[in-house]
């Protein structure tokens, strides 16, 4: 199993690029960036955003700050845990996530997620009963840039023709795909456009990765998927290995440089061996 970190990068903390020589020192796998491009002052539904860790609102571009550790790492896998399509660009967004890609000699992971704030995708032109339609389009639009000199995609919600885009990912054919979501029906999207699940902690999340490992197959393959778990507590690292999780992405709050140095260490004394 392997093991990786999260963290909103933010003005006070320790510099996503320093970060990244931190945790590829200790002998860790990853470090991961969420997204969110902005927190609404006002909501018309029931999320308490006001009360949400400073960073939510703070953090620093998640493409910029992958640009930054992609240059200062050599072995550190990176990618997004996760990226709100729904609030992305595709052609952007595949222009971006190649660059990283490129920048990383293809290290890049592409974790993608529809959003949870309903205000905030709409501020984006996006309807909250739309996401995950949108998500799957706008993921299906970026294969097409990333695979093809000249792509074209025809959907409800994506539609242009004869696009050309360079450069194209190092990672062939393009970096993996991490879909986010616990509900019911995340296997399915998997499969259909993903190449890995990344589900949050929750209460029997173990027991649905557990079935996933079981039964979830690309046609005519019989290997399983992998998957990667956001947000893991390091006592339950053993859990998490019989489950089947393939990478563990700790949740970490910004920290200035030596708060986290002395984080980090803690971790990985904590897991000793299990480190590459």
């Amino acid at each position: 199993m392997k093991f990786g970190f999260i963290m909103f990068p933010t003005q006070q903390a320790i510099p996503p690029g320093d970060f990244g020589v931190l945790l590829e020192d200790r002998g860790f796998e990853s470090l991961f960036m969420p997204d969110h491009t902005h927190i609404p002052a006002v909501t018309p539904e029931r999320y308490d955003v006001l009360n949400l860790a400073p960073e939510f609102k703070n953090g620093m571009d998640a493409f910029v700050a992958l640009g930054a550790i992609a240059q200062a790492t050599t072995t550190l896998q990176i990618g997004t845990a996760v990226l709100l399509v729904t609030e992305r660009d595709p052609i952007v967004t595949a222009k971006e996530v190649a660059s990283v890609d490129v920048l990383s000699g293809g290290r890049m992971h592409f974790g993608v997620g529809p959003g949870w704030i309903n205000q905030e995708m709409r501020n984006h032109g996006t309807n909250p009963d739309d996401r995950w339609r949108v998500m799957r389009e706008r993921v299906e639009a970026m294969r097409q840039i990333w695979t093809h000199d000249i792509a074209s995609y025809h959907g409800d919600f994506v539609n242009f023709d004869h696009v050309t885009s360079w450069p194209k990912p190092v990672r062939k054919p393009h970096p993996p795909i991490l879909v986010a979501g616990n509900g019911p029906n995340v296997a399915k999207r998997v499969i259909a456009y993903g190449d890995e699940w990344i589900p949050m902690l929750r209460p029997g999340v173990l027991d649905d990765i557990a079935e996933f490992k079981k039964t979830a197959r690309r046609p005519g393959s019989d290997e399983p998927l992998p998957v990667t778990l956001f947000g893991g507590e390091l006592e339950d690292v053993d859990a998490y290995a019989a489950a089947g999780v393939d990478r563990v992405l700790f949740w970490v709050r910004p920290q200035d440089t030596a708060r986290m140095t002395r984080t980090v260490d803690q971790i990985a004394l904590h897991l000793g061996g299990r480190l590459g």
